[in-house]
């Protein structure tokens, strides 16, 4: 169980240094909001592989909250670029 937790980890990083990298050489600034929605929500899974690794239940909680934070924060980006495009 123990190098499937650390295999979890490696790939969770990986995934965000990889995020990182489309955040700061994306493009258009849709694509760095993506990236940004997907360094959130890995880092949700690792909030959460944390809680499974530890035992600690509390842990589930934040992971939840941050979950929604992100939600509500793409919401609120399309809420932008739909303005954005009217004018």
């Amino acid at each position: 169980m123990n190098i499937l937790i650390a295999l979890s980890y490696a790939m969770l990083c990986l995934g965000i240094i990889f995020s990182f990298i489309r955040l700061l050489l994306g493009p258009s600034l849709p694509d760095r909001v993506v990236a940004l929605e997907l360094i959130a929500s890995l880092t949700v899974g690792m909030i959460a592989t944390y809680a499974v690794d530890t035992n600690v239940g509390a842990a589930l909680d934040v992971a939840l909250v941050l979950a929604l934070t992100g939600f509500l924060a793409a919401l609120a980006f399309a809420r932008y670029l739909e303005k954005r495009g009217e004018e």
